[in-house]
């Protein structure tokens, strides 16, 4: 009986093929932090690794069209905070994540409660240009809610003191980094807000990192600047820097200086109130492009979901499969070569007549050594009877009698044993153990 045209039962690929589909289309995006491990970039240049926790771990793939614009270099142990995509390898069944972006978990995070924030207060309508202030054409009062020491402060008093000295400033000093900064900031808006003595607040600090300027990312922060019943410009950082702050505050300004600018009077007042409005307009178009943006990453993201690079993507990894498969196999396959080269050698040094040769060079060795060792116990041996010997020469000596405090007295011709040896006026030679003493007999 055959089951191949019953539409109920499944092949082994069509089933990968359907969950492949219901993984893709239902789960979507996701965010995913976790440690790397088993990390490889073979040649084809894209990243095969492992993300786990303490519990669980997950294939992934990130494919080099998207690792390319990674700012690091991946290595095991690190903490990463990822975007990908659930999908599944279809030939081997197993579920994996198709990595779209990376970054290191500290980074990740932040960015990733940025995003979330900004999405939340949009959704209630706190970015809309409906609910901001307008500045005030002529401000009488001026308001700086920054740092009291910060480079920020110095710089809006500079413009205004060249621009329009006779402003009144009213400075609210606040902590604008650390922990605590986010409850200092609101509480200097809410100071401001309840002493009601400023026509325009700016709020603001100089440039820093993403950490430094976190406290004008905070929730708190924001709703405190959308509830001020004074209009706020939000100036911080530098013109790169965005905050949740400059969605809020009514204008955000590129800089401090900027913002002192804006509600400073000159001769130049009317290209200010164009200034102003062209910021306000550039607010707005921020927001309606970033609205764009997100509603055009949604498109996009379905539109790629059936685009060809997605088949060619699992084509690439597929192939990088394989060619790890046919290395382990070439590799094996060398190893078992090697082995059987190893075990023909092997037999051969056993027969070979080197083996012997060197076998028979030690036993000659070995016999040399004997002759050596019994030359030297004959040498030995000899040189004792000959130590015998010169010890009972010695003790006959003439020399060892001296030694014992005799002497020897002699003449020129002979050797004086009798005083009738030697007469008088004659020359002895007495012998001692250390020299001779010559005398002259009397």
């Amino acid at each position: 009986m055959s089951f191949s045209n019953n539409p109920n039962i499944f092949t082994v690929s069509r089933l990968n093929a359907e969950v492949r589909l219901l993984l893709e289309n239902e789960m979507g995006i996701v965010w995913l932090v976790g440690e790397i491990s088993n990390f490889s970039a073979p040649v084809s240049g894209h990243w095969y690794l492992t993300l786990k926790d303490s519990r669980a771990q997950v294939k992934c793939a990130m494919f080099r069209g998207n690792n390319r614009h990674v700012t690091f270099k991946p290595q095991n142990g690190n903490q990463v905070l990822v975007k990908a995509r659930l999908s599944l390898y279809e030939p081997r069944g197993d579920y994996q994540l198709i990595i779209e972006s990376m970054q290191a978990e500290g980074d990740g995070k932040l960015q990733q409660q940025f995003e979330a924030l900004k999405l939340k207060l949009a959704a209630e309508g706190l970015f809309a240009q409906s609910s901001k202030q307008p500045l005030p054409e002529h401000p009488k009062r001026v308001g700086i809610i920054t740092s009291k020491t910060g480079a920020a402060l110095f710089d809006i008093l500079d413009v205004l003191k060249r621009r329009d000295p006779s402003l009144p400033v009213i400075i609210y000093p606040t902590m604008v980094q650390g922990d605590e900064a986010a409850i200092s900031i609101a509480q200097a808006i809410g100071c401001a807000n309840s002493r009601n003595e400023c026509d325009v607040l700016i709020v603001g600090r100089g440039g820093g990192s993403l950490e430094d300027l976190w406290c004008f990312n905070n929730e708190m922060v924001a709703r405190t600047i959308a509830s001020s019943q004074i209009p706020i410009i939000s100036a911080v950082g530098h013109e790169i820097d965005v905050t949740i702050a400059d969605f809020v505050a009514d204008v955000r300004a590129a800089t401090p200086s900027a913002a002192a600018e804006l509600v400073s009077r000159d001769n130049s007042h009317k290209a200010q109130a164009l200034s102003t409005k062209q910021n306000k307009l550039i607010s707005a178009m921020r927001y309606y492009l970033s609205e764009q943006k997100h509603h055009i990453n949604a498109f996009t993201h379905r539109v790629e979901r059936q685009h060809p690079r997605y088949r060619l993507q699992q084509q690439s990894q597929q192939l990088d499969d394989l060619e790890s498969r046919l290395m382990s196999a070439i590799q094996r396959l060398i190893n078992h070569q090697r082995q059987q080269v190893e075990k023909i050698q092997h037999r051969m040094e056993l027969h070979s007549p080197i083996k012997r040769m060197a076998s028979q060079k030690a036993q000659l060795l070995g016999l040399e050594q004997k002759l050596l060792d019994a030359m030297d116990r004959k040498l030995l041996n000899a040189r004792h009877q000959l130590a015998i010997s010169a010890e009972k020469l010695d003790t006959v000596s003439p020399l060892a009698t001296l030694q014992r405090g005799y002497s020897i007295t002699k003449t020129a011709q002979k050797i004086v044993t009798h005083t009738s040896d030697v007469k008088t006026g004659d020359t002895i030679i007495t012998r001692l153990v250390d020299g001779e003493i010559q005398s002259i007999v009397k």
